[in-house]
């Protein structure tokens, strides 16, 4: 691997850790796409630097429990409306 793109994944994994950004947000800020962030923080970063990878690992799942949480609160406001 080049190491240009291994310093672009460290810098993508530091910038989400320390700013809570999302992929989008993140790809927005380096001029790159989703998926390379993608692949950047979950193969790349992976090879690199394991332990960066298990805290980007878990920006991303409190990432992806917004839209569950968000499917929840909808349904409950629902059921309440229904009653």
């Amino acid at each position: 691997m080049k190491s240009y793109i291994e310093e672009r994944a460290v810098a993508v994994a530091q910038f989400m850790i320390h700013t809570n950004a999302t992929v989008r947000e993140t790809a927005k800020k380096f001029g790159i796409s989703k998926s390379t962030v993608h692949k950047d923080i979950t193969d790349r970063v992976e090879k690199i630097d394991p332990e960066l990878a298990k805290s980007v690992r878990r920006v991303l799942e409190v990432k992806a429990e917004r839209h569950i949480r968000g499917g929840m609160a909808t349904k409950e406001k629902y059921l309440h409306r229904m009653q």
